[in-house]
């Protein structure tokens, strides 16, 4: 189901580049878009659910361990008020701050996209931006409403075992946006307007498509205000430095979007496409894998089951890896033809594909690094501790900020995205130095031998797709089905050389045991 949602956002990325480029109206509606969904990783799907799903998963635990069938039903209406209560107390909180955004608009771009706010006040040409911004997030800002309640229930579905719902969600996003760039914008004032509505369609329809299922899980509650109670209160505690911990790359990626409205018409643009192509791996393995470990994490602390916590977070550790490190190795040599196979045409021209592999390079540098955080900040939510993660996060956050002003003023746009690579490397390293220090986690050695063997693999796999690739000109000259017929084809190679290797270096299906839960 991820996978199928990351293809369709792949596809959701070629519709924008073909109906806006990367030019001053993409720029525009990115940020107006990026401003929710910020807040959405940050309130919602981020802090909320690594400080909800522990707290959901500790009841669930007790209710497991009650003696008597009373005991449990009477446990399990215990639960269904902690949803009740969660979900109203959230949603009070989530209206109002939605109502904010979509009337202090201007206010809020002015924080985020200070540059333009300076030519705006200024009277400068790059004024209109500014503008234009306001409106369309007054469009886009209810879809943070609309995911808040989505994420609430995935967590829910997720604790309970149940991960195709919430992972097959976004696809209904997806298309959404293509279906009103494609149709809806001949009856909007811009293609920008027409995607800010698909937006906030997209959040509508996957508000709506949870209901049945938290229904027949038997968890379709009335929400209710419960600020005071315990199990909102202990959510309260661990959400609050959850925001930080959890969501600082998202922080350091908004970091960048804010100082590179100083930067040339484009930046923006270029370093979105350059994430959402880092975002394919990413999501599929990282936050894929991120997302079956936390609710198992939190039920083995519950259960005080240290050892196959340990064993867990290997799993997530050597799964990640197995697939990290050969998406690193392939999209750092085929960068420049998968942008221009994707995104090439329209207003997407040759120089934004080599503006957009610049970023790309970069960004890919950290993608082990954004992946490792991942399953590693887990290892703390799961046990409740969000103070650690917090003072990580916020040492990246002014890490990040530093390598900005160091590489910006010399490498651009670049400079913003190495920026974020080596904070999440930092970051990365401190989350696992502290599960190590606490005795949670540490590399066996046969992980590192494993992990070795596949940095081997991966780099055979980069020479020989290497080799099979042509230059950049000789890809600009060949027609497009022949561009995807040697793209397919030095994937496929590269993916059988890879297999390959690791079979021939000794790495076996039982290196990736999926751990039973105890009986």
């Amino acid at each position: 189901m991820t996978l199928i949602s990351r293809v369709l956002g792949l596809i959701r990325d070629v519709v924008i580049a073909n109906v806006m480029g990367a030019g001053a109206m993409s720029d525009v509606f990115l940020l107006a878009n990026k401003i929710p969904n910020f807040l959405r990783r940050l309130f919602a799907e981020g802090a909320f659910a690594q400080a909800f799903v522990p707290v959901l998963s500790e009841y669930q635990v007790k209710d497991e361990e009650q003696a008597t069938a009373s005991e449990q039903q009477n446990h399990h209406q215990q639960t269904r008020l902690l949803i009740a209560q969660v979900s109203g107390t959230l949603g009070v909180i989530i209206t109002w701050v939605t109502l904010f955004g979509m009337i202090a608009s201007p206010v809020v771009v002015a924080l985020f996209g200070f540059g333009w706010f300076i030519d705006w006040y200024n009277g400068a040409p790059g004024g209109e931006k500014f503008d234009l911004a306001s409106d369309l997030l007054k469009i886009t800002f209810p879809y943070l409403w609309f995911i808040s309640f989505t994420a609430l229930a995935g967590a829910v579905l997720n604790t309970m075992g149940r991960f195709a719902v919430a992972a097959f969600t976004p696809v209904l996003l997806n298309v959404a946006i293509i279906s009103m760039a494609i149709w809806g914008a001949p009856y909007t004032e811009s293609p920008a307007h027409a995607l800010a509505w698909g937006v906030f369609l997209g959040g509508l329809i996957q508000f709506i498509f949870q209901i049945p299922f938290l229904y027949k899980a038997g968890m379709l509650v009335k929400p209710k205000w419960a600020w005071h109670s315990e199990g909102v209160s202990k959510v309260r505690k661990l959400i609050v430095p959850a925001l930080f911990g959890v969501s600082v790359t998202q922080i350091n990626l908004l970091l960048d979007t804010l100082i590179a409205s100083f930067l040339i018409t484009g930046s923006i643009s270029w370093l979105y496409f350059a994430d959402r192509l880092l975002e394919f791996p990413l999501g599929l393995f990282g936050i894929g894998i991120a997302t079956v470990v936390l609710p198992r994490l939190s039920k083995l602390h519950s259960k005080k089951n240290p050892a196959e916590f340990a064993a867990t977070l290997d799993w997530g550790i050597r799964v990640i890896s197995l697939f990290g490190w050969p998406a690193l190795a392939g999209l750092m040599v085929l960068a420049q033809p998968i942008i221009m196979v994707l995104f090439m045409g329209g207003e997407f021209t040759q120089q934004t594909v080599i503006q957009v592999s610049m970023a790309l390079f970069a960004y890919l540098s950290g993608l082990l690094s954004f992946m490792f955080i991942k399953v590693l900040a887990p290892g703390y939510y799961a046990r409740q501790d969000t103070k650690t993660p917090v003072k990580i996060g916020i040492m990246a956050m002014v890490a990040n900020m530093a390598f900005n002003l160091m590489l910006a003023p010399f490498l651009g746009y670049v400079g913003l995205a190495l920026a974020t690579t080596l904070s999440a490397t930092l970051n990365a390293w401190l989350l696992y130095r502290g599960l190590k220090a606490a005795g949670v986690y540490q590399l066996p050695t046969n992980t590192l031998i494993y992990i070795a063997k596949l940095v081997i693999s991966a780099g055979v796999m980069a020479i020989v797709v290497f080799q099979l690739s042509s230059d950049f000109d000789v890809w600009l000259a060949m027609k497009f089905i022949e561009q995807v017929q040697q793209l397919t084809l030095c994937i496929v190679v590269g993916m059988s050389s890879y297999v390959l290797m690791i079979a021939l270096l000794g790495v076996r299906l039982s290196d990736l045991k999926v751990i039973k839960d105890e009986k």
